[in-house]
């Protein structure tokens, strides 16, 4: 399978899904929709709503770790294998996400599954809003599946990166920094109001607003127009890059699209400007990136 797979592949696969065969590979579909507070929406109530028949509700806003000082951490081994158990999912299954976000959300979910060591899993181009478009099978209520046994997972903890090695990387500058957000927060001519912050960056921090990276129809762009992208905003691809935003969830769009183009040297600094923005004590940049 594919790290992305389009609406045609998974529609023509669901028979076989919902037949759950033995014998073939078992493919699970999970809704991984997450919203900003301010759009107020909720994703349990649209997903029951509707959704892609067959499709498990992944409840990706309540998967972090409540615990960590870091804002809307990324969750604990425990509490991932919590919740594909709950979900009864297996570890040689092949999961394909989506969302219906405008955060792209099911990146974020992609993300979390890889530094879990879960590499058989996949993102529905165009996501939910495509599917529907094409009048794709759809379902209300919520999908129930006999929970399984889901072992405790290894965290890949280089793919993480925090605020004291966001510091160092300032003088160091061994990694390239993209900030996913819009180019009006990046450089401080408007507010951060989406986290109640001023708007700057990280010093050193190029920016790649998320949005550019998908067509009118929300898919993906094609991998020569991804990459001119990367080489306008001054990425070298063949580098290490971290990628930021505003909680990290846009900058798992980054990651992923890295993923598309082959780029493997990456990782992502989950607190980002929810933490780094609210420390009074860490240097700030404003402008567009030098």
């Amino acid at each position: 399978m594919e790290k992305l797979v389009t609406t045609a592949w998974l529609a023509q696969n669901l028979a076989r899904i919902l037949a759950e065969k033995p014998d073939q590979e078992n493919i699970v579909i999970l809704d991984a929709s997450a919203h900003l507070p301010a759009a107020g929406r909720d994703p349990l109530a649209e997903h029951t709503d509707a959704h892609i028949t067959g499709a498990r509700f992944l409840d990706l806003p309540s998967l972090q770790d409540t615990a960590s000082p870091v804002p809307a951490a990324l969750p604990r081994a425990d509490q991932f294998a919590d919740r594909l158990s709950a979900l009864g999912v297996q570890p040689d299954d092949h999961v394909v996400l989506y969302d219906d976000s405008a955060l792209r959300s099911s990146a974020r979910a992609f993300f979390i599954f890889a530094m879990f060591g879960f590499t058989n899993v996949a993102i529905l181009d165009g996501g939910f809003a495509k599917w529907r478009a094409e009048n794709l099978p759809v379902a209300t209520g919520v999908t129930e599946a006999p929970p399984s046994d889901f072992p405790l997972p290894r965290q890949l903890t280089d793919t993480v990166r925090s605020k004291a090695d966001m510091l160092a990387n300032i003088d160091s500058r061994k990694e390239q920094v993209i900030d996913a957000r819009d180019a009006g927060r990046f450089a401080a001519e408007v507010n951060d109001a989406v986290h109640g912050l001023p708007g700057g960056h990280i010093p050193g921090a190029k920016n790649l607003h998320f949005a550019q990276l998908f067509n009118t129809d929300g898919t993906f762009k094609s991998p020569d127009e991804l990459a001119a992208l990367f080489d306008d905003a001054g990425i070298d691809r063949s580098a290490p890059i971290t990628a930021s935003c505003g909680s990290g969830m846009t900058a798992s769009v980054i990651l992923f699209t890295l993923e598309l183009l082959g780029h493997s040297h990456y990782a992502l600094y989950d607190g980002s400007w929810s933490e780094w923005g609210a420390d009074p004590d860490t240097p700030k940049q404003t402008g567009v990136a030098a």
